[in-house]
């Protein structure tokens, strides 16, 4: 079995609730850390269009909405 460092986001609230990142020459590993079995795959390409586009959503999105 291959083990990855995981690394807990910085917006995480005393160990609870995080979500934590891995990765691999190929692949960003992603998972929430009540349930650490499931694991979102993805390539670092299309996590920062993922990243981008919920940016530029927020922005443009008024707070409460």
């Amino acid at each position: 079995m291959t083990r990855f460092t995981w690394q807990k986001s910085s917006f995480s609230t005393n160990g609870v609730e995080c979500v934590e990142v891995a990765r691999t020459p190929e692949a960003v590993l992603i998972r929430e850390s009540e349930a650490p079995g499931r694991v979102l795959t993805t390539t670092p390409a299309r996590l920062r269009g993922l990243v981008k586009t919920l940016k530029a959503e927020s922005q443009s999105t008024p707070p409460g909405v």
